[in-house]
């Protein structure tokens, strides 16, 4: 029978295609997974490079553990994917630091539900779950701070250890 009495026009290019329901749930969890598993193993103080290769063979190689340089570098057409991409964009514009890290907790985070979704727990008692945790840690890190704005040795203090951290993040490593 032709497409057109089939109903409705052709809306995809030529090679593409739809995927739905737990087909389309998967392949979300697998792909933004699979980014984080890819920047993971560039943390900490032995973390590897990577090596990362031009598409056209005319372009040079590139050796880094920076995860953003890596993150910006990808091509990935995997929506969740490329919303972990996205969080990792905002971190660098907002914080300057950071991008892994962000990219592995919601990596690990969206790793969990799926165990969830798996054990056939609705997607909508996950959220409300995480949301909870949200608070939970919320509160938890608000009743452990200190304010030591009142005393100026404690606050010159707290300073110095700001400032000591931020020295030995990878943005300043050659200017100690």
């Amino acid at each position: 029978m032709h497409k057109a009495l089939l109903g409705g026009p052709e809306i995809y290019k030529e090679g593409a295609g739809e995927d739905r329901g737990e087909l389309a749930r998967l392949q979300a969890f697998i792909g933004a997974i699979a980014v984080g598993d890819l920047v993971k193993s560039t943390l900490g103080p032995k973390g590897m490079d990577k090596i990362l290769q031009p598409a056209t063979a005319s372009g040079n190689f590139t050796v880094t553990n920076d995860g953003a340089t890596i993150l910006k570098s990808v091509w990935i057409d995997n929506p969740a994917a490329r919303i972990l991409i996205d969080i990792s964009k905002t971190q660098d514009q907002e914080c300057g630091d950071g991008t892994t890290s962000v990219v592995v907790l919601a990596a690990e985070m969206l790793r969990n539900a799926q165990q969830l979704v798996e054990q056939k727990m609705h997607p909508q008692v996950i959220i409300r779950g995480y949301r909870m945790a949200l608070q939970a840690a919320r509160g938890k890190l608000e009743s452990l701070a200190m304010d030591n704005g009142k005393d100026p040795k404690a606050f010159r203090e707290d300073l110095l250890r700001i400032a000591r951290t931020t020295l030995s993040s990878k943005l300043l490593k050659h200017e100690k």
